[in-house]
């Protein structure tokens, strides 16, 4: 009897699977089906977003270039770009549809959650090697995909919910993902034990963070003082 092989991206997402099960059932998830999350609450997040989107996109090229080969580095290149091409302008789409424009957005601070991810991330990517920059930035592609998938065999009655679940449950997202989780098992076994253990650890507490960005969109979360 043949076994199946212990993929990297699997031991990946089997130590975060009670954070993926606390983010699908997260009251601003199940709220995008349901249709009982504020709007204002949508607002926010959408404008937390942008903040983070272009953080992201940085960090995906640091990520590029460290990459082994210019495959790689080409392929991380490629989404740092799509970030500009298709995700933001599905928010060109939304703010109009939650009263918002891009000057307002770029009015609205950077909340603590966003500012804590942004910085984590991009230390990580700056300061880590390939292998802890991609299990950071792995999350944001992997959870979204799962979030996207789950929530669209539930779809929405509101068209601004409904527009963001198929952005990210589409087929064009989940080829995206594909191509970075391809990669990420043909990186793992090549890692030591102890690389392996600091890489799973940035892949887990980006995943918190991941969970974290949708709470602080519920919750429309400010700065303390």
């Amino acid at each position: 009897m043949s076994v199946m092989p212990d993929f990297w991206s699997t031991q990946l997402w089997t130590a975060i699977t009670p954070i993926f099960d606390a983010t699908v059932s997260h009251p601003f998830i199940t709220g995008l089906t349901d249709g009982s999350l504020a709007p204002e609450s949508f607002a926010y997040y959408v404008a937390q977003d942008v903040h983070y989107l272009r953080a992201y996109a940085r960090a995906l090229a640091v990520v590029g270039a460290k990459a082994p080969g210019l495959a790689e580095t080409a392929m991380f290149a490629r989404h740092a770009a799509d970030i500009l091409d298709v995700e933001l302008e599905l928010h060109r789409e939304l703010l109009p549809a939650l009263g918002l424009t891009a000057e307002s957005v770029d009015a609205v601070p950077v909340g603590p959650t966003t500012q804590a991810y942004n910085s984590y991330l991009l230390a990580t990517v700056y300061g880590g090697s390939f292998a802890d920059g991609l299990a950071a930035v792995l999350p944001c592609f992997w959870i979204y995909a799962r979030v996207g998938t789950a929530l669209a065999e539930q779809g929405s009655s509101d068209p601004r919910y409904q527009r963001w679940i198929d952005s990210y449950g589409g087929e064009e997202f989940a080829a995206a993902v594909a191509e970075v989780l391809e990669l990420t098992d043909r990186i793992g076994p090549n890692l030591s034990p102890e690389q392996e253990a600091v890489a799973r650890a940035h892949f887990v507490t980006t995943s918190r963070y991941e969970w974290m960005f949708f709470d602080a969109g519920y919750r429309q979360e400010k700065w303390p003082i």
